[in-house]
């Protein structure tokens, strides 16, 4: 038998071909139609068509394959991302369906629609990924109210927060100047920056000086930037906002949170996803799908003889759980970093069913999609300072959720969904309830009297519904500075895990929590470069 020569197109890797005479390797090279050595013209158009047919049933054949464990956001684009360049893509999920955070569920009231547990999303909307992943195609469409933020004070006033910095800046009387030293330019050229400061820190930047502008404050622990300002509201507000990262605000650091917070909201607003957070993970999913991407649901993951043989292999999980999944394949010195990556506080979450809406003092606070309820600097400095210390504050820190003043389509005719939660302290296992409708009742007298309907999601009842949770910790971690720079290890690439073709994609890497997905994106690119596959 003679030698049997093959064409490879676009192949992923290396393949080796038995043929009649011996054993052939390919590597992956692009090639076009042969040109005829007689006549120097290449095939007519129908041989082309014929070609390529069989090119891409050879391609299919040999394709590189990938496992995605976990189905939250990162998995998704994680997965979306190794689909989208050709790689066969199977995603397992413990969960009946995918989603991780950005799920939504209705009831208490017929007709409400609430988030499960990501529900605003600045940071989401510029999403260089989802931008590339093109996501409105894919029915995602975001919606904003009158008012991105409202941190309302106990004498009636608000510091407010607006999409445009300049209309902000005039409500923040004497701190109209800083607030425009600080947001105006970063903003304007907040897309140019997005993709230095939705990654790794550790790594040469695409536009250093344009990020030295912008990360120089960060460093700056966030009590000492906010007394920067002269005016109580524009102090509580900045703290309301760096608060999002549930650490002291008292750590160096603690101000990059909310810096970036508000950068991307001042470039893009604070949006929520029409239809409910589950409108991310169903564009995310469809992307998946329309490049031949698999989805299981209903498979837990938790030891190396669960995991399915792949080329490359995506965790969407805590490092904790990562070294579960990988057991004795994981280098020593990467399980120890994983065993003693640090959890962080918990989140006690109580939905509500509210005829008429919130009566809030604030008139701001009743046009805004997020409303902070911490009071004044020092009360949420020491609030946030309390739970990381393992102690439960009579006024915790409070985030409210109004997402149907911008998705009107969640309400059930004068009765709206509230989404609201405190900063707890890790596993809190006592009951905040009434303290979340303390602080309620605080800034809004007359709340408790429109509440027709409850639900209550304690932090064991995060952790049971997502293990990435566990102990209510929403972030997957500790926004420490060690883990806030270096993620779950330290090593300038915080996706790899020591071991070939293994990557993790959690929010346990940078740039960390988020419906943004650009943990899965940039652990992706890693796992694409390990398979030599330009994206």
């Amino acid at each position: 038998m003679g030698e049997v020569v093959l064409q490879v197109r676009a192949l992923d890797r290396v393949v080796v071909v038995l043929t009649g005479v011996g054993v052939h390797a390919f590597t992956r090279r692009r090639i076009g139609p042969r040109v005829n050595p007689r006549t120097g013209t290449r095939p007519g158009r129908g041989r082309r068509v014929a070609l390529a047919a069989e090119r891409r049933g050879l391609h299919d054949a040999f394709m590189s394959t990938a496992l995605v464990v976990g189905g939250g956001p990162n998995g998704l684009a994680a997965a979306a991302v190794l689909a989208s360049a050709g790689v066969d893509v199977t995603l397992l999920e413990a969960a009946d369906a995918v989603g991780g955070g950005t799920r939504s569920w209705a009831g208490i009231v017929p007709g409400l629609l609430h988030d499960h547990c990501s529900a605003i999303h600045p940071m989401a909307v510029g999403s260089p990924l989802f931008a590339r992943l093109r996501l409105g195609e894919h029915g995602l469409r975001w919606r904003r109210a009158e008012v991105d933020c409202a941190h309302p004070l106990d004498d009636g006033t608000a510091g407010v927060l607006l999409t445009d910095v300049g209309r902000t800046a005039a409500g923040l009387g004497r701190d109209a100047r800083a607030w425009r030293w600080l947001f105006d330019r970063p903003s304007r050229g907040y897309d140019t920056l997005a993709d230095d400061v939705l990654g790794p820190l550790l790594r040469i930047p695409r536009h250093p000086l344009r990020l030295a502008r912008f990360g120089a404050p960060t460093v700056l622990p966030a009590a000492v930037l906010a007394r920067g300002f002269r005016e109580e509201r524009t102090r509580a507000l900045f703290a309301g906002v760096a608060a999002h990262a549930f650490r002291p605000l008292t750590e160096p650091l603690s101000s990059a949170v909310g810096l970036g917070i508000l950068t991307a909201g001042h470039r893009h607003g604070w949006a929520v996803a029409e239809g409910g957070s589950g409108a991310i993970a169903r564009a995310l999913l469809a992307a998946l799908e329309k490049h031949g991407g698999r989805v299981v649901t209903g498979v837990a993951v938790r030891s190396p003889t669960d995991l399915p043989p792949a080329d490359v292999t995506l965790l969407d999980l805590a490092p904790t759980a990562a070294a579960d999944v990988l057991g004795d394949r994981l280098p020593a010195r990467v399980a120890r970093a994983y065993r003693r990556f640090r959890r962080g506080p918990g989140a006690f979450k109580v939905d509500l069913a509210v005829a008429g809406g919130v009566p809030w003092t604030a008139e701001a606070a009743r046009r805004a999609a997020t409303v902070h309820l911490g009071g004044p600097l020092h009360e949420v400095a020491a609030t946030e300072r309390a739970v990381v210390a393992g102690r439960m504050p009579d006024r915790p820190f409070v985030l409210v959720g109004q997402q149907y003043l911008a998705d009107p389509g969640r309400s059930a005719g004068d009765v709206h969904p509230v989404w609201a939660y405190a900063h707890v302290p890790h596993a809190y296992d006592g009951d905040a309830t009434e303290a979340i409708l303390r602080q309620l009742e605080r800034f809004a007298p007359g709340t408790r009297d429109r509440v027709v309907g409850m639900r209550v999601t304690r932090p064991a009842d995060f952790a049971a519904g997502n293990a990435n949770f566990a102990g209510g910790d929403i972030l997957t971690g500790a926004k420490d500075v060690r883990q806030l720079v270096l993620g779950p290890r330290t090593t300038l690439s915080p996706y790899d895990t020591g071991v070939p073709g293994v990557f993790l994609c959690s929010a346990a890497t940078p740039p960390g929590p988020g419906a943004h997905g650009m943990c899965g994106a940039h652990a992706a690119a890693r796992a694409l470069a390990h398979l030599r596959i330009r994206p």
